[in-house]
């Protein structure tokens, strides 16, 4: 690994001194754990289950925003909204250990729903509704806001200032995505909501399935913005089986908050926003070693073809028909 990287210090040795540092006594044992963002280990305690550990990315989150993130976790706790929240150690959720910040989980099992199921997705609807009806009490002081300029403008900007993107398809890359980005910005002016605290990142990944009941993980991304960011990645296949997706959602949904028609008019904009961040993140993330590691394609000239591509079909999907609820 990268000696330049911070994470690069965070050695086996030192997630078990920072666990043993809040009183548990680790049997040595540490598997590592898919993430890219932050890192995140299994520790084998004695005579106990394993805890997760969570170390948080250096210089990502103030720990103002971390520990909002962490309120709103158990805010919803409180609720019996499912979802799985940091353990509070001496009424603490959010620790230090030899410069890194961190915080330890449950171990939590389960597996992927199963949204061809149409109960699984009404599971889904009323889960949600569940946490916008509570996200909608106040808004996020210190967690940041998903916004055309948040994740689009700077997005590009950014792109741009990495000089990521190959020489002979950076006109093409910028050109398409700046016309996505004008468009994206009409439909949001033409739609505004009244925006509310978010899962943010609220796809197949950070949801489990067990004991017959959906439960949300990972709200490391949570931010305000309009409520469908939070079920729009549900929908996939043809029109009609978005619609009737959509549907399912819409009658969970409504059982705990009210659904907004029209914000089913920003889930392409969403989407395209989705691309261009997804790029702009990748960069951000590039003097990572575990990126070039796990995604070697995106130095590659075809990856930014291939996403030329893939945002001028987002470009005439903003102009089909918005889903409609009947």
């Amino acid at each position: 690994m990268d000696a330049h990287h911070p994470f690069a210090l965070l050695t086996p040795d030192t997630v078990l001194d920072a666990v043993e540092s809040l009183g548990f006594v680790s049997d040595a044992r540490t598997l590592t754990l898919n993430s890219y963002e932050n890192r995140v280990f299994q520790v084998g305690i004695e005579d106990a289950q394993p805890l997760i550990a969570k170390f948080y990315r250096p210089l990502r989150w103030s720990d103002e925003s971390i520990l909002e993130e962490h309120q709103f976790s158990l805010e919803l706790v409180e609720r019996e909204i499912p979802v799985i929240p940091p353990m509070q150690i001496n009424g603490e959720t959010l620790f230090e250990f030899a410069g890194f910040r961190f915080s330890l989980f449950k171990r939590f099992g389960g597996r992927a729903p199963e949204f061809e199921n149409p109960d699984h997705l009404l599971m889904l609807g009323r889960l949600v509704g569940r946490l916008h009806a509570v996200g909608a009490m106040r808004p996020f002081d210190h967690r940041p806001e998903l916004t055309v300029e948040t994740f689009g403008t700077d997005s590009l900007d950014f792109l741009r200032s990495t000089n990521v993107v190959p020489d002979g398809l950076q006109a093409a890359y910028f050109s398409v995505a700046e016309d996505l980005l004008k468009v994206v910005a009409e439909r949001f002016a033409a739609h505004p909501c009244t925006t509310l605290r978010l899962h943010g990142d609220l796809h197949v990944g950070n949801l489990l399935w067990r004991d017959e009941s959906l439960y949300m993980v990972d709200l490391d991304d949570c931010r305000q913005g309009p409520a469908i960011q939070d079920l729009w990645m549900m929908l996939s296949g043809e029109r009609d089986q978005r619609q009737a997706q959509l549907a399912e959602l819409a009658d969970g949904y409504n059982e705990f908050y009210d659904f907004d028609p029209s914000q089913l008019a920003l889930i392409e904009p969403l989407r395209s926003l989705r691309l261009i961040n997804y790029s702009a993140w990748l960069a951000r993330r590039w003097d990572d070693p575990a990126f070039p590691m796990h995604f070697p394609w995106f130095a590659s000239e075809r990856y930014w073809a291939e996403q030329i591509l893939t945002l001028r079909e987002q470009r005439a999907a903003m102009d089909e028909p918005v889903l409609r609820l009947f």
